[in-house]
């Protein structure tokens, strides 16, 4: 097992499918907030389902085809990151991301995105990261910003949601991009 350090109060670590419990606690705190911005299948709300999520991401980690990680803030989950995608043969992945209100305001998901993209462009190759975000998350939009991502379209109206069809913005730093502004993992900013 590994925790990486994030703040003085904070790590990342694998969120396994053994966790399923903690995960599960944490989605019922987070579940109204993050609703409206992952994937229904995402929030989950029973053990079994809960399990399958985490079980279907460590499978993708098995496959080399992606991964999540938990965001602990003094001890209690309070969000994580993932590759919803990751395909080294084409050098692209998509990362994600994912946090309760308890753990807003800290910096923590641009560390921890921070974290996993330095890792796919230095350790695997990855030549390209995307980050797709509803069109009206304006904290996703800024974390993509601050990680250095351009937006490089809007899919207009590409998924049914409950107010109406939702516009998808796809952001995407390049490897050259990311080794060229990335002094410090989660500190340096480009703005």
């Amino acid at each position: 097992m590994f925790a990486l350090s994030l703040t003085e109060d904070a790590e990342l670590r694998p969120l396994e499918p053994w966790r399923a419990g903690e995960f599960l606690a944490h989605l019922d705190r987070a579940r109204a907030h993050i609703a409206p911005w992952v994937s229904p299948s995402f929030v989950v709300g029973d053990l079994d389902s809960a399990r399958a999520v985490l079980q279907s991401y460590a499978d993708r980690w098995a496959r080399d085809a992606g991964g999540i990680w938990g965001i602990w803030r003094r001890g209690d989950l309070v969000g994580g990151v993932m590759f919803v995608s990751f395909d080294v043969a084409r050098g692209v992945c998509e990362a994600g991301c994912w946090l309760e209100p308890a753990g807003e305001g800290h910096g923590l998901v641009t560390r921890a995105v921070g974290r996993i993209v330095d890792w796919a462009v230095r350790e695997r190759g990855i030549h390209r990261v995307e980050w797709r975000t509803n069109a009206r998350n304006a904290r996703s939009i800024a974390t993509a910003r601050r990680l250095g991502m351009r937006l490089d379209g809007t899919l207009r109206e590409v998924y049914p949601g409950p107010a109406g069809r939702i516009d998808l913005e796809v952001w995407s730093v390049l490897a050259p991009e990311w080794r060229g502004v990335r002094s410090d993992v989660g500190e340096h900013r480009v703005e």
